[in-house]
């Protein structure tokens, strides 16, 4: 029984990160093709999905916990990690069901690395966006560089939405 709803719970967490890579790719053509509102459509989507998964996160550990008391081991120790819990889980399970769900939970892991990796990517790639638009503007306006403080010490981001730009030089 805990192996058929730990088994249930992987294959629903993949299926979950299978669709956080896809609306993750939604999500870079939207900034790449600057589609505004379809970017805050899928980051809704995303937000669902990341709550799904901490959900089913979730309801892992509680399995894991509660397989512990089933079996009174001490490997189930507090001091091990998600992934050393589910090790020690599945050490007690046939070999056939063991291997089932370590290949299970490999895929899983590496769709999430897969998953991260995209991620970072676009994060550098909107870093270098941003990078290069604060260096035209302080290379285009260099009275607006300087940095300005509030009279509580806190640096003041200078706002160029107030800015008017002539489109002719």
């Amino acid at each position: 029984m805990i192996y058929e709803k730990c088994r249930d719970i992987l294959l629903r967490e993949c299926e979950q990160i299978q669709n956080a890579a896809f609306i993750q790719k939604k999500i870079r053509h939207a900034v790449t093709n600057q589609e505004w509102n379809e970017f805050e459509e899928h980051i809704l989507a995303m937000n669902s999905v990341e709550s799904k998964i901490l959900e089913l996160e979730t309801e892992r550990e509680n399995i894991l916990e509660i397989y512990k008391s089933i079996v009174h081991q001490e490997a189930f120790s507090h001091v091990l990690d998600a992934k050393g819990r589910f090790y020690a889980l599945v050490s007690y399970l046939p070999a056939n069901q063991r291997n089932e769900l370590t290949s299970i939970y490999r895929s899983l892991k590496i769709e999430s690395i897969k998953l991260r990796m995209a991620n970072d990517s676009l994060l550098a790639y909107l870093s270098g966006i941003q990078e290069t638009v604060k260096d035209f503007f302080a290379l285009a306006f260099p009275d607006r560089c300087a940095k300005t403080y509030t009279k509580k010490g806190m640096q003041f981001s200078h706002e160029m939405r107030s800015m008017v730009l002539n489109t002719s030089f």
